[in-house]
């Protein structure tokens, strides 16, 4: 089974997001990984310690028309069997665009894949991840998908790749041109990375409440996550939304805070491998998937945690 990936890097490193790709391409067979761009060969480099195959393929342009035409070429030069992509932002956009330029269709938010004698069985969640569906291509077709984050274990350094260069042909006329290039608080706020989140909701009562949620985030070296409702109230930026509508997260700890458990949030923080929930409801949903459950309001549960950790850390 031969499976390419596409991997988004600035350059240098490599995200969590694709080394659960990478993880998930060595458990269907051979990989070769790919890199766009210019300048990104400390990337290649780093991607190849994990043992697999990287093709950069340099463009003059970091435009997504020019991206989905570099990868387009790679996956004909390589005639892999799937091709797998990060559900990210930018994943999304790019995975049905690459595969009608490959003739096939594409299956999206991916969290298994399953070899069977019939074919690759993909598993991915629906109607805001109440149930389970398993779909498969039709025989002979290339299979695209992206992979939700937290599907899979990120991937160890087991060996050195090889890396092979080469320029991307032109892909046609641009239908956008970029003017200029500016910092969003968005692209400060690496949830899908953080191995710590604590996230709070309109159980938080106010924003000086709230204020408690960011003080334990950077007390444990965290980051500070929210549901809908906190960020309607005004209390942090859309940047920090998780769920459904928001961003997709895995941590090693989550903590929710004042979060009541809606399946549009829980269904963007269940791959979460620890869950701390504190609300002051007893019925509350978010208990039915918590390790541990805090039944209390979060200005009185909250500041008696950081206190605590602070005196353990001294």
């Amino acid at each position: 089974m031969k499976t390419m990936i596409y991997i988004e890097s600035d350059g240098k490193d490599i995200p969590g997001a694709g080394l659960e790709l990478v993880a998930a391409a060595e458990s269907l067979g051979s990989c070769m990984a790919v890199l766009t761009g210019a300048g990104c060969r400390e990337a290649a480099e780093n991607l190849a310690a994990y043992g697999t195959d990287v093709a950069v393929m340099e463009t003059e342009s970091v435009m997504q028309d020019t991206v989905v035409s570099a990868i387009v070429q790679a996956a004909e030069a390589y005639s892999p069997d799937v091709v797998l992509f990060a559900a990210t932002l930018e994943g999304k956009d790019m995975a049905p665009r690459v595969a009608a330029r490959l003739s096939t269709g594409c299956i999206t938010d991916i969290t298994a894949i399953e070899e069977t004698p019939d074919g690759l069985v993909f598993t991915r969640p629906a109607y805001g991840g109440t149930i389970l569906e398993k779909m498969m291509f039709a025989q002979g077709k290339t299979a695209v998908a992206s992979v939700r984050a937290g599907s899979f274990e990120k991937a160890q350094p087991s060996g050195q790749g090889k890396i092979v260069a080469c320029k991307a042909a032109a892909g046609g006329a641009e239908k956008v041109k970029l003017l200029k290039t500016s910092v969003e608080i968005a692209e400060m706020v690496n949830l899908e990375g953080a191995d710590v989140i604590v996230a709070g909701g309109r159980g938080c009562g106010s924003a000086e409440n709230f204020a408690l949620v960011q003080e334990l985030a950077d007390l444990l070296g965290g980051v500070v996550g929210a549901s809908r409702p906190a960020i309607e109230e005004g209390w942090v930026s859309k940047a920090h939304q998780i769920g459904q509508s928001g961003k997709i997260v895995a941590p090693k700890l989550y903590i929710a805070c004042g979060i009541s458990g809606s399946m549009q949030h829980v269904s963007g923080m269940m791959g979460s491998d620890y869950i701390v929930a504190i609300n002051k409801d007893e019925d509350a949903s978010i208990f039915e998937v918590a390790d541990v459950a805090i039944v209390g309001k979060c200005e009185e549960v909250l500041p008696l945690m950081i206190e605590e950790i602070r005196k353990r850390r001294a």
